[in-house]
């Protein structure tokens, strides 16, 4: 063992990090906490900066520019954006991977979701989130971008002391499916790599952004976390930014030699 990398928890596809900003807000769902000395402890050991990661707040009633929604409307002569559907769900998950892969593969610390894994996925989509909360965009008919957002279970739970018995499940119940938490956390998003330059890319990354947001707000969604992104994404915090976005939380991946 010559190095070591992380946190990461098991992958960069699941939770990873260490917050260093952001501490005076609860995390989202999936996200990690951590108190303000815990970096300078790590750093302390030798440990250095390896890559940052960036969560980003939005409110749900941003406006589009008059460029962004023209892009858009060009846009869909050619493209479809569609939910997923439950009754080819095992196929839609597929192509949810096979965009994520793709979109993903030339990014920092990128490892391909096992099957075992994207499955496991899959069935915590199935149980937690809506069908239309995970949105697929076609471009003449081949699947070319999507997103999944969660709704913030965080928000459900915190003040059930972690306890379902013997009230806290009805209550979560409501929150989940009749209430609906007030926030989300997009926590898959991609668009093809063939795409990703042009302005293509920009409009179907737009198209599931509203795709996703119409039916989070009807549910009352005030909020959504965008999380995380690559502190070296830039075209992608433009496009979060452009939407009046704000990275409000920073999380650390750290690193160190051992030989």
């Amino acid at each position: 063992m010559r190095r070591v990398l992380g946190p990461l928890n098991l992958s960069v596809n699941q939770e990873c990090g260490l917050l260093v900003e952001g501490y005076d807000t609860p995390p989202s769902i999936m996200m990690g906490h951590a108190r303000p000395h815990y970096a300078t402890r790590i750093e302390e050991q030798g440990y250095r900066q390896e890559k940052d990661l960036l969560a980003y707040r939005i409110n749900t009633d941003f406006e589009f520019s008059a460029a962004m929604l023209a892009a858009m409307k060009r846009a869909s002569r050619r493209v479809r954006v569609r939910p997923l559907r439950k009754s080819h769900f095992a196929e839609d998950l597929k192509i949810l991977q096979d965009i994520f892969e793709d979109a993903w593969s030339q990014n920092w610390g990128f490892v391909p979701f096992t099957e075992a894994e994207f499955e496991h996925l899959g069935e915590t989509l199935k149980l937690l989130v809506r069908e239309d909360y995970i949105q697929i965009a076609e471009v003449e008919g081949v699947p070319a971008a999507m997103m999944v957002a969660l709704p913030n279970v965080n928000e459900a739970i915190q003040d059930l002391n972690g306890r379902l018995l013997p009230y806290g499940w009805l209550k979560l119940f409501w929150r989940l499916k009749v209430a609906h938490p007030k926030s989300v956390r997009v926590a898959l998003m991609g668009v093809r790599k063939r795409y990703q330059k042009g302005l293509l890319g920009g409009a179907l990354a737009l198209m599931v952004i509203q795709a996703v947001r119409a039916p989070a707000v009807r549910r009352g969604v005030l909020e959504a976390e965008m999380s995380w992104i690559l502190d070296d994404n830039i075209g992608m915090q433009n496009i979060i930014e452009s939407i009046g976005g704000i990275a409000y939380k920073r999380y650390r991946i750290y690193s160190k030699e051992l030989a």
